[in-house]
């Protein structure tokens, strides 16, 4: 039922989807709280995302709030919202290797290029314009639904939990988040990310290492690692850098400077949930480190101790002593992202998706003594639960029916590592907008989305819509 309005519905409507979308694509909304000012809680860029979503909204006659820029939502139906969509407008960092402009949204025959398109700003406009298309296409509802967009979620989600907590705003019974997916996401792994460091005292020794600088997302699989080392040559270190090289696959540059050498590692970026998809540079960064002539200081122990722990290839903490799995999550993933080294000390950080199966006892804990048995304080070592919602509820079975009767493939719910608006939300699963098999560049250069699949998502969400709420 309504599919035949709602195909004439996105055939009417499809360009101006899409100048809506260039509308948010065109901010640099990366959330950062230390960029805080009043009424923008994380920073400018976040808050113009939230306030040109709010005018968008109610340029289409939504009931709109906005909760200090920290939520926005927009109301359909007069009736207490039932069903919700969750999305989000903020932003990982760009990075580097773009062959477009990363907030300067560009189409290319079908495929829309620009930071965001995918990851979660064109989902965002996609929920926007299903309900827009509900409200058409049916008129009155029995059952009110609620967009609701923030803009923190790259950074932990400290929006939803000021939407929730601070300003005790109740959930919809059931809802869907458009930021994984296809079919159905009704587990999304617990985390797990403790901060480990270690000071010293600065020494004269050489060789040494002098300077180590990661990634500053934890969930991005390091694309570029630089280090400096003071009492070596380029010369020195090319045949290392090389072997190193030839077993990673990471590309190595070296450039002599006043008493020493700058190590330039790349490699490829990838969602800190499937590290396997990547090339991690800061790995293979400590191996190349670990087969220099090092002086025996307490930075060159630090570097065998990590690298030890963190071998390239490492995707499941099998080093650490915490890698394991269970039949309906799978495994455990583990990615090493942030590693910061001066003259004095280092601070480093993982990300790590942990199965139903994982607990403080068999994860956090083990890992905790591997790293305090290194001379590596530990913080932030508590664990992040998993979420699951049980795939035989109506809402997620109508979810399938209508992935099913849209795409022609078989529905069924699925675990990913990745985390999503859902996963603390009871009731709340993943839907969309990832078909399998397809590659977004999401948290990568040159992000990218279809404009048949954006349309295909608004397509499906209005029939969520209209069969759960009229």
């Amino acid at each position: 039922m309504y599919r035949e309005q709602i195909e004439n519905y996105f055939a009417a409507h499809k360009d101006e989807m899409l100048v809506e979308l260039e509308k948010l694509v065109n901010i640099k909304s990366v959330a950062n709280p230390k960029e805080a000012k009043p009424g923008m809680p994380f920073g400018e860029g976040s808050a113009k995302a939230m306030e040109a979503a709010a005018e968008i909204c109610k340029a289409h006659g939504f009931d709109v709030k906005n909760f200090d820029n920290y939520v926005v939502t927009a109301e359909l139906g007069p009736q207490p919202a039932e069903l919700g969509i969750l999305a989000h407008l903020d932003v990982v960092p760009e990075g580097k290797g773009w062959t477009k402009e990363p907030y300067k949204m560009s189409i290319e025959g079908d495929t829309i290029y620009g930071r965001g398109v995918s990851d979660n700003k064109g989902p965002a406009i996609a929920g926007m314009f299903a309900m827009l298309a509900a409200q058409e296409i049916a008129g009155s509802f029995k059952k009110g639904v609620r967009l609701i967009l923030g803009g923190a979620e790259e950074i932990g989600s400290p929006d939803l939990a000021y939407y929730f907590g601070t300003m005790k705003q109740q959930a919809p019974k059931y809802s869907f988040s458009p930021d994984a997916s296809y079919p159905v996401i009704n587990i999304e792994k617990g985390s797990h990310h403790p901060v480990f460091s270690q000071t010293w005292e600065k020494t004269d020794a050489l060789p040494r290492l002098s300077f180590f600088h990661g990634e500053v997302t934890a969930n991005i699989v390091p694309r570029e690692t630089e280090a400096d080392v003071l009492g070596l040559k380029a010369a020195d270190v090319q045949a290392a850098a090389d072997q190193t090289a030839a077993a990673t696959g990471i590309k190595f540059t070296l450039t002599d400077t006043e008493g020493g050498v700058h190590i330039h590692a790349l490699g490829v970026a990838a969602h800190a949930s499937t590290p396997q998809v990547g090339k991690n540079s800061l790995q293979a960064m400590l191996q190349l480190l670990t087969q220099l002539p090092l002086a025996e200081v307490p930075s060159t122990a630090a570097v065998k101790s990590l690298n030890r722990l963190f071998p390239y290839g490492d995707y499941n903490g099998k080093a650490l002593g915490v890698a394991q799995e269970d039949e309906l999550s799978g495994k455990l993933t583990l990615n090493f992202s942030i590693c910061d080294f001066t003259e004095e000390g280092f601070t480093a950080k993982y990300d790590s998706r942990t199965p139903i199966c994982a607990n403080d006892s068999n994860m956090a804990q083990v890992a905790k003594a591997a790293l305090e048995g290194c001379g590596f304080t530990v913080t932030g070592n508590e664990m992040k639960a998993p979420h699951h919602v049980d795939e035989n509820l109506p809402f997620i079975q109508t979810l399938l029916k209508v992935y099913e009767d849209y795409t022609g493939n078989k529905g069924e719910c699925i675990a990913i590592g990745g985390g999503t608006y859902a996963h603390n939300i009871e009731g709340s699963v993943a839907f969309g907008c990832e078909l399998p098999g397809r590659e977004y560049n999401i948290h990568s250069a040159d992000e990218m989305n279809s404009v048949e699949e954006l349309l295909l998502g608004a397509k499906m969400f209005t029939q969520v819509i209209l069969d759960m709420c009229c």
